[in-house]
């Protein structure tokens, strides 16, 4: 209405200055409002530009806190990085009471002489005929001879090595825990200790379940005459969750009479996965067994195993259909290997195939409570060496340098 456009057009009906005048006044109001707009415009631009000018001080102030938070962890990491004068007690560094402590030979050597039980026991040695001295370290007679532990953390730290670790104790029971401790360490009462820690251990307690015998007769297999003569295989799951790296089941191999033990995270239960398990992980790595015992499942029974197994030269034997206790020593191991992973796994348990080969390990150099025996041992004829938390005893070393001084003092004569 107001706002259209002056046009200058000569009338026949009126003076044309008459409506030069009346063009200019309607063109005036027109500029007027739209000046009026321009100026609001301007005013929200203005607002605007005020508004991103808070917005930006905000930021810069929160840009401060930042740099300020970030200062103040700074000094805050700088302080906790100020390595503090090493105290002469080793159980000492720190205040985590779930921290394993690693210590030495020669730190335990100085742990003993610092109390008071243990120094009277070696001012007095000549009084403890269970005991003896070496290279002033405080022995239990015993085969083998292994330090005294004195009272203290240090103890506590033994346990939870061959307990806890993934590497020396992978959560197995009192009597393998107590085995393992007993022939490096003795300290009194120290079943004792060792039972009770077990029994309050919340992964073991979260994981193990009672187990029951079945009722009846067992009919056991009958015992190989060696080792790698007679072995049992099956395999177990699905395991929920499916791993990060896919896996859901485990195939896993026992040697009936040493009770060693062979396992793989796999991602299915078929032929082809067992085959390969078979010719991979035992035959290229133990060589060729005499038979191998399984269930009636279909990745046993199918041609591909068949064939490879006759060609081989391996007797393949078949448990009873729905007798599982035939092949009962591996659905044991099962369930043991069960609770084992599910204690070293994370929260989510999505990660139990890469626990699984400490499980394994674990139990195969282990005391085995039908054997008597280690099954790593009956398997090699040797005993392994451990992942170590302690350095130990340094036998060889004493042993030279005894003889160094019989040498010279024999010169000397």
């Amino acid at each position: 209405e107001d706002d259209y456009t002056p046009t200058t057009s000569r009338s026949t009906q009126t003076d044309n200055f008459t409506i030069t005048h009346v063009v200019a006044s309607v063109t005036t109001r027109a500029q007027t409002r739209q000046q009026k707009r321009n100026d609001d415009r301007q005013v929200d631009r203005s607002c605007d530009e005020a508004q991103q000018k808070r917005n930006g001080d905000r930021q810069v102030d929160r840009s401060c806190d930042e740099a300020q938070h970030k200062r103040n962890d700074d000094e805050q990491v700088d302080h906790s990085c100020v390595v503090e004068p090493p105290q002469s007690h080793i159980m000492d560094v720190s205040n985590d009471h779930n921290m394993i402590v690693p210590f030495t030979w020669e730190q335990l050597k100085q742990l003993q002489h610092q109390d008071k039980q243990t120094k009277h026991m070696i001012s007095h040695i000549k009084d403890f005929n269970d005991y003896f001295l070496e290279d002033n370290m405080l022995l239990k007679k015993s085969s083998p001879p292994v330090p005294f532990v004195p009272k203290g953390r240090i103890r506590s730290d033994i346990i939870k090595i061959y307990h806890d670790t993934p590497a020396n104790g992978a959560h197995f029971g009192r009597n393998k825990t107590t085995h393992k401790i007993r022939q490096r360490y003795f300290w009194p009462n120290m079943i004792d200790d060792i039972r009770n820690y077990v029994k309050s251990c919340l992964p073991c307690l979260q994981n193990n379940h009672l187990r029951q015998k079945p009722p009846g007769a067992l009919k056991p297999i009958k015992p190989p005459e060696g080792v790698w003569q007679l072995l049992t295989m099956d395999f177990h799951g699905p395991i929920t969750p499916t791993t990060k790296n896919g896996n859901k089941y485990i195939i896993a191999l026992t040697d009936v009479l040493s009770k060693f033990v062979i396992t793989k995270a796999v991602r299915d239960c078929t032929a082809t996965t067992a085959a390969r398990f078979v010719t991979e992980e035992v035959i290229l790595k133990y060589g060729t067994p005499k038979c191998i015992l399984t269930d009636n499942g279909t990745h046993f029974t199918a041609t591909m195993m068949t064939e490879l197994l006759k060609n081989i030269g391996v007797t393949h034997l078949y448990s009873t259909p729905y007798h599982p206790m035939t092949n009962g020593q591996i659905g044991r191991f099962n369930a043991t290997m069960d609770a084992k992973i599910a204690a070293l796994s994370n929260e989510k348990r999505t990660n139990w195939d890469e626990q699984l080969p400490f499980v394994t390990f674990n139990y195969n150099t282990s005391i085995h409570t039908t054997t008597g025996q280690i099954p790593f041992e009956l398997m090699h004829g040797r005993s392994t060496t451990t992942i170590n938390y302690t350095f130990t005893r340094p036998r060889a070393s004493i042993k030279i340098k005894s003889i160094f001084i019989n040498i010279n003092r024999t010169s000397k004569n």
